[in-house]
Parts: structure tokens; sequence; C-alpha cells
């Protein structure tokens, strides 16, 4: 499929409904309105197509930015391709799933949730703890620095309660992740979870909640699914 036929089928698929539900989310305009259930059905017909991903995340449009992680190829995508594509993040659909899932998919996620994490822009940075997330998702412990990772958790202990809106949202699901991906870690996650607390974060006009990390992380352990790690970060 082409960028223009893309589109065209993204334009068909939108609902004044699904645009609602996502402007309540804190999508900005342009978007159609495409159910994530019906970009994965262009996803199945397009499977991997870089090219056309890049394209489609060059429109701005919500839907076709989305739909172009998931098509994607992590082996062909360049850390400049998600520098830009982190900073032209507009929401946190975009910011929080989109690009950290590429980017840990790809061979640049750890270097790039690293350097995230440090940008003064809360959609980078957001982006940047949810990428380190994902890199622990799929990625054997064997090969990370669990030093590192530790040493984060210091720093979200000491700092989330002050960081921007996502950010502390992302910094949550960090403790999260490596409470369910790092047994090493876990009961150290354990802690700064249950020091954090709860954790406020303005979730606009929704109904949702941000997780209790403590109670998260318990669930996980006595689920048995510690340590298990995914095929892929992209869902």
């Amino acid at each position: 499929m082409t960028r223009d036929e893309v589109m065209k089928a993204l334009e068909s698929m939108g609902s004044e409904q699904t645009r609602k539900i996502f402007f309540r989310h804190g999508a900005k305009e342009p978007l159609f309105g495409v159910k994530v259930g019906d970009l994965k059905k262009i996803q199945k017909k397009v499977r991997k197509d870089h090219e056309l991903a890049i394209e489609l995340y060059d429109t701005g449009n919500s839907d076709a930015m989305y739909l172009a992680g998931l098509i994607a190829d992590e082996d062909q995508i360049k850390k400049s391709t998600l520098d830009d594509w982190a900073k032209k993040a507009s929401w946190y659909m975009i910011s929080e799933y989109t690009v950290p899932w590429i980017a840990a998919d790809s061979p640049h996620g750890l270097a790039m949730g690293q350097k995230w994490i440090r940008s003064n822009q809360e959609n980078i940075a957001s982006a940047g703890w949810a990428t380190l997330s994902s890199v622990l998702s799929v990625t054997d412990n064997e090969l990370l620095d669990m030093g590192y990772f530790s040493e984060r958790l210091d720093e979200v202990r000491e700092k989330i309660h002050s960081a921007a809106n996502r950010v502390r949202y992302t910094m949550n699901g960090f403790v999260i992740a490596v409470g369910s991906y790092c047994p090493d870690l876990a009961q150290k996650a354990m802690n700064v979870a249950r020091n954090i607390g709860k954790v406020d974060v303005n979730l606009g006009e929704t109904a949702c909640k941000v997780p209790l990390a403590s109670d998260y992380i318990a669930k996980i352990i006595k689920s048995g699914r510690a340590g298990k790690k995914r095929k892929m970060a992209r869902c």
C-alpha cells in the first residue's frame, strides 16, 4: 500500500466517537479516530514496510503515526529517526507506546532510553522511561547492567513526585517493569514502590488510574510471571 492509500483507509475507519475518546486522553489534531484493532488490520496487510512507516509518521496524523510504529523495521530504523519521532510525539499514545516500542525492539533501545530520560521536554523524558521499561521487557537480564537500573530506581525514588506529569506516570511504570522483569532487583523495586506510594498524575477527563506499583509487582510475583520476557515490545 502507498501512503495515500493508507491515509484513505484510515479516514474510512475513523469515527467521531473514537476521536472524542482520544481527545479526552490528550490527543492532538490531526487524527481520524481509528481504533487500534483496525490499525492492526492494516498492519497485517502491510506487514513491515519501513519506508512507508517513515512517510506515515511524517504526516503528523496520530493514527498514521501509531501505525508507523507497528510496521517499521526495527533493524533499519536509525537513532536519528528515533530522535525525530520522539520530538514529534504529541501525546502519550505515541510518546509512551509507539516510540518506546520500536526503540526497544531495535538495537538502539537502551542508548535512546538513557538519552531521552535526561530531556527537559516532558514527552521526550516520558518516552525515555517507557523505553527503558520496554528494554527490560524484551532483553535477557544477562545482557543488562543491573547496576544501572538499580541507580535509576534510586533516581525515581528521589524525583518522581517532583517530575513532570507524564514523566511521573512512566517513572512509576519503570518501577513496575524492574519488579516484573528483573528478579535480582525485584525486592529493591518493591521497596521503592512502597516508598513512593501513590503517584498523582493528571490523566485528563478519563476514568484511568495510575497503578499502585507495589500492588502490581506483588501480583506479578504471585502469578509466577516474574522474570518472563516478551518476544517483542510492540503488541
